[in-house]
């Protein structure tokens, strides 16, 4: 058996506890309320970009590919719908759909209210899963090739402000030369808890814009592109460019390609400042956590100076007796660790199940604290904590080697 290993795991395993019993415990109280936190710290903040991401490119695809004008207004230059790309496109690695859409500019009014709108045409291909997800009453809409339907979908938040239900015919207004009217049935009530858009679309067939426009029916505003990682998209949108962007049409013009990111900085600028956040609430913990266990191996090698005296007596080598406290500062981290990832993991989980801790979506854009509990990152945190604390312990262990035996056989 390593004799190491066997002295280090009787002291840590003695019944009977010394003083330092007590300021040992606090250090591993430390380690796990530290490790909790981080758990729970990358857990909220992933948990958080991963929802707003979601919500975002629900509205609009991580890729949006539409006519290169400097026209920054929603009454777009079209382009054909039968791109040579379209069944193409997603055979590139990474590109999981592509999809028709238009967009049109109106006002809703009713007999007490108005509310400027955006309204957003799609096609027979659209991609129903997000609104599926945030539909609050009714249900999507039946898209078809040939008939144009009236049925529209409106945001909870639209149908709150202007006293609408499910059912309800609504006249929104578009203003051009000369002005135009249609007429909409409210199919879906959804909410995505996303205000800045919640206030503002409604989803509706893609024939009423290009008939409202004057186009034919191969016209549309562009298409909108998905992909299956978020973290790819600047080399996605290289890619789709690279297949689109040598499109000329018979005017001159071509096709660009922007991504989510470019339509919404503001949004995208911060949520990055919160990887900062947690980079920095990770440094402090496992700084915290290596002062922690620090001290209490100070504090174990002040109790043990007569054992390390006797030891060096009998001959043991300085690494022999350092590796006897590195593996019970070890024990310590464990028991540290356990506790942490029980503390933060349950906390994680009893938030994602029963949402105690709510948010307001006016604020957030969600209604409580997301939770994304991955392995990878649980084992990575372990990881990578554990080492860096394990290594601070290096420091307190040399000091091993500067005990005499004599002095340290007389300390009491």
């Amino acid at each position: 058996m390593n004799l190491e290993f066997f002295i280090a795991k009787r002291i840590f395993f003695k019944k009977k506890r010394n003083f330092s019993a007590g300021i040992v415990e606090l250090a591993v109280a430390g380690i796990a309320l530290g490790l909790a936190i981080m758990i729970l710290s990358v857990a909220i903040v992933t948990g958080f970009k991963q929802q707003i991401q979601n919500k975002v490119v629900g509205f609009g695809s991580h890729l949006i590919i539409e006519n290169f004008s400097t026209n920054s207004s929603y009454e777009v230059t079209p382009i054909d719908k039968n791109q040579p790309f379209y069944n193409t496109l997603t055979q590139i690695d990474g590109i999981k759909h592509i999809q028709r859409f238009a967009i049109k500019a109106g006002i809703i009014k009713t007999e007490t209210a108005i509310q400027g709108t955006i309204l957003k045409g799609v096609d027979s291909d659209f991609d129903w899963s997000f609104f599926k997800k945030n539909m609050v009453k009714g249900t999507i809409l039946n898209i078809d090739t040939g008939m144009r339907t009236n049925d529209i979908l409106i945001s909870e938040y639209i149908a709150n402000a202007l006293n609408l239900k499910l059912g309800d015919e609504i006249n929104m207004y578009f203003i051009q030369e000369p002005p135009k009217v249609r007429k909409f049935t409210i199919k879906g009530i959804y909410n995505t808890g996303l205000d800045e858009y919640d206030q503002l679309y409604l989803i509706a067939d893609i024939k009423h814009i290009q008939r409202l426009n004057s186009w034919s029916s191969n016209k549309i505003s562009g298409f909108e592109v998905s992909i299956n990682d978020f973290k790819r998209i600047d080399e996605m949108q290289k890619k789709v460019f690279a297949r689109v962007g040598t499109v000329f049409f018979d005017d001159g013009s071509k096709l660009k390609v922007k991504s989510i990111k470019e339509t919404n900085p503001s949004i995208f600028e911060w949520l990055e400042l919160t990887d900062m956040n947690v980079l920095i609430i990770l440094v402090l913990m496992t700084i915290v956590a290596g002062i922690n266990m620090i001290s209490g191996l100070l504090i174990i090698i002040l109790e043990r100076t007569n054992m390390i005296g006797i030891l060096k007596s009998l001959g043991a080598a300085n690494y022999s007796i350092r590796k006897i406290f590195l593996y019970n500062s070890f024990f310590f981290i464990s028991k540290g660790f356990l506790w942490g990832n029980l503390i933060g993991i349950g906390l994680a989980l009893l938030q994602f199940y029963f949402e105690i801790i709510p948010l307001d979506p006016a604020t957030y854009y969600i209604s409580s604290v997301p939770i994304n509990l991955k392995v990878f990152d649980i084992l990575l945190l372990n990881g990578g904590t554990m080492l860096v604390v394990f290594l601070m312990m290096l420091l307190p262990a040399i000091l091993i080697s500067y005990i005499e035996p004599i002095k340290a056989i007389k300390f009491n």
